[in-house]
């Protein structure tokens, strides 16, 4: 038995391959669930609509001095006393990259959540594949699936996941400046290894969206008594003889890391959502979505 207030030697983490095959096993339920959750919020999706060159019909705006008047509709205006200009929709797809954590850390499922961390971030990941894709949107999974323009995208990814492993990091080589990034994790790693993971998509003038994915008991810690904890990374266990005494200490430093790092995205102009697992997987969705809709340079 260990000692309490004292780290044991590491033991060794799951291995990666029998992971691979859980998650891969995974995978046409997880997608099941993702096409559901994006069906509850399809009424409130539009895409990203914007005016531009294009054939479908958008919206009548009024006519505003100095423009042609060749786009003037007269047959709309001669309805009422204000002149109106027909906009057609911008029809240029956009490319949005997609990224799901697979580290080991992303396993950790509490009494009070109803899934993993890492099934919510493969679900957001698919749910947010399905409805970009109806939108006409390219969708790509960084280091796995290079982008495509197609109403099944959602379904072709999940077939990479079940045929290969997910990236351990997020491979920004192919992101251009005029593209969207979806990483979802927990980032739980020190604000300097997330900034090097980053910093690529950052000097590439892309946008970026955070999707932070937290069990509630990472937040609350109701661990008492002697407890013994465990690095799902290195294995390593440190057994507490009192682990309630260190409670309020963890909520600190905890609740700190999160300010910095979305302190430090908002900076960056990206947008940050915080998902808990025991919450609706959806208001991640909308928030993200929101997120894409406003002006670059803006955050949320």
């Amino acid at each position: 038995m260990a000692a309490i207030g004292t780290i044991s030697a590491s033991v060794a983490p799951q291995n990666a391959l029998a992971r691979a095959r859980e998650r891969a096993a995974l995978v046409p339920d997880l997608l099941v669930e993702a096409r559901r959750i994006a069906a509850a919020v399809l009424s409130g999706w539009h895409g990203r609509r914007r005016r531009g060159i294009g054939e479908d019909f958008w919206q009548y705006r009024p006519y505003t001095a100095g423009e042609t008047m060749a786009r003037i509709d007269w047959r709309r205006s001669a309805r009422d006393d204000h002149v109106y200009v027909r906009d057609n929709e911008w029809q240029s797809a956009h490319t949005v990259w997609l990224w799901a954590d697979p580290s080991p850390s992303m396993l950790y499922q509490s009494r009070g959540a109803s899934v993993s961390k890492e099934s919510r971030a493969i679900v957001l990941a698919l749910a947010l594949a399905e409805l970009l894709a109806r939108s006409g949107e390219r969708i790509g999974w960084l280091g796995m699936a290079e982008p495509i323009s197609a109403r099944n995208a959602a379904e072709r990814i999940a077939a990479r996941m079940m045929m290969s492993p997910l990236p351990e990091k997020p491979d920004f080589s192919l992101v251009n400046g005029r593209s969207d990034v979806v990483l979802i994790s927990d980032f739980l790693d020190d604000t300097e290894v997330l900034e090097e993971m980053w910093r690529p998509l950052a000097q590439r003038d892309a946008r970026g969206h955070l999707i932070e994915i937290a069990d509630p008991a990472e937040e609350t810690f109701p661990y008492d008594g002697r407890t013994r904890f465990v690095d799902p990374e290195t294995g390593e266990r440190l057994t507490a003889g009192r682990a309630e005494d260190a409670a309020a200490a963890y909520r600190d430093v905890y609740r700190a890391r999160r300010a910095e790092l979305s302190r430090d995205v908002r900076r960056l102009g990206w947008s940050f959502t915080l998902n808990h697992t025991d919450q609706l997987a959806s208001e991640a969705l909308v928030h993200v979505h929101q997120a894409m809709t406003t002006p670059h340079g803006s955050a949320l």
